[in-house]
């Protein structure tokens, strides 16, 4: 047959056929819509950096650089010896280190929580009132003048009954102090935590809700994240996956779920000295959080390791090791975030990090750069790979562990074609447009 001639075609169903399955699944498709709207395409953070609220003040940020950067004076003078520590090839040693020592003079912190939670406990009213007012005005002033991390916030009390009610009044000071400093920043963070009840999710949802409508602002303007930290928030008395629960009863606000390592290996009565965000307890509770956030536009954090970077140099790299082991693993699993919890964790956050991104990018931008140009290649790529490759490389960008210039020489593509691929229409990602 020609290349010119036309197939003939045929069909024996009606059209009122399709406009029939077209009305019956129509309020699926509104479903779809609203539970699952995508990833929202902003930068997520690598980690984020919990400091007790008595302990923050105006120059916390810079600290914990200054601190990280010692660290590495002290115990990693050199990219060889840095390579040496973690076992990072010859080829990523150099990249690694010069990386990592830009970031920690330019950006040392992504997101910071003043915890007004465990790491700061019970206090007299008049004394957390003034810590959370002095948050306020210390995080208000760092959004103005620039010094702030790109995401900062508070971690409240939860809405157990005998800490609901300082929780509910130390978020009223806090989120009226910025108000009265200006606003709220867009970087602005809050996080829920020891959540075990959609109806607590349900509660903070009220909360905002009143907050906005008692100041002007946009219904829907203030998010948080939900910290799971029991076990009854993985699975309910009946059976359910509760955290697909809470997603739902969030209303739209959750921006993340933050796996709490701690609390919650000691609720399955894991002993002190396994609790790790690798025990297979917490692969588990992990694996159902991400299930549930999946194509809700709610992102996953992993928890913290407690073994910390202090004392001789061969405890340091102990726990360094361990750290960047933790975290590549975390990476590997898709949990593109965690928690540090001393200044000496993030030069190898941020060593597993940039590293992890650097080994995958050669690979990623020549897959990619191949499947926007419809060349032929040895994998057969779909939109569901495409999306996993320019995800890769965003998040490459955004943290530092590659640069505009070489992506864009590497593949051809601007960012705002990467990020074209990233998100894509959902019937794209049925099947490759070839």
């Amino acid at each position: 047959m020609g290349q010119d001639q036309r197939e003939k075609v045929a069909t024996s169903l009606p059209g009122a056929v399709t406009e029939a399955v077209g009305a019956f699944l129509a309020p699926v498709d509104a479903e779809l819509e609203r539970l699952y709207p995508g990833d929202p395409g902003t930068r997520q953070p690598v980690h984020t950096v919990y400091v007790p609220a008595d302990a923050f003040d105006a120059g916390t940020v810079r600290s914990w650089g200054d601190r990280a950067l010692a660290a590495l004076d002290e115990h990693a003078p050199d990219a060889a010896s840095f390579a040496a520590v973690l076992g990072l090839p010859d080829e990523l040693a150099g990249p690694v280190y010069d990386r990592v020592r830009a970031k920690l003079e330019r950006e040392p912190v992504e997101d910071l929580r003043v915890d007004f939670e465990d790491g700061y406990g019970p206090r007299p009213d008049a004394e957390e009132d003034g810590a959370a007012a002095r948050a306020a005005r210390l995080i208000a002033g760092a959004f103005e003048d620039g010094t702030a991390a790109p995401y900062m916030g508070i971690r409240m009390k939860c809405m157990e009954a005998s800490v609901r009610d300082r929780g509910v009044r130390t978020l009223d000071v806090f989120l009226t102090g910025l108000m009265e400093a200006g606003g709220l920043p867009d970087g602005l963070v809050l996080t829920l935590p020891k959540v075990t009840y959609p109806e607590q999710v349900t509660a903070m949802v009220r909360l905002l809700a009143e907050f906005e409508k008692a100041r002007g602002l946009e219904p829907g303007r203030i998010g948080f994240e939900i910290q799971i930290e029991t076990s009854q928030a993985i699975l309910a008395a009946d059976g359910t996956a509760t955290v697909a629960r809470m997603i739902q009863a969030s209303e739209g606000r959750a921006t993340g779920l933050h796996y709490g390592t701690f609390d919650y290996s000691a609720c399955l009565g894991v002993s002190a000295a396994h609790q790790s965000s690798d025990h297979p307890a917490a692969d588990h509770a992990k694996a159902i959080m991400q299930v549930a956030a999946a194509g809700t536009g709610v992102r996953l954090s992993d928890g913290s390791t407690n073994v910390l970077p202090v004392g001789p140099t061969e405890k340091v790299h102990d726990a360094w090791r361990l750290h960047y082991g933790l975290t590549r693993r975390a990476l590997a699993r898709a949990y593109y975030q965690g928690w540090d919890m001393h200044p000496a964790h993030i030069p190898t956050r941020y060593a597993a990090v940039f590293a992890f991104y650097r080994e995958g990018f050669a690979q990623a931008a020549a897959r990619l750069s191949r499947y926007a140009g419809r060349a032929p290649g040895d994998v057969l790529d779909e939109p569901a790979t495409a999306k996993a490759l320019s995800g890769h490389l965003l998040r490459g960008l955004d943290c530092g562990a590659l640069d505009v210039a070489e992506v864009a020489r590497e593949t051809g593509l601007t960012r705002p074609e990467l990020e074209a691929f990233a998100a894509p229409r959902r019937g794209d990602l049925t099947a490759p447009d070839r």
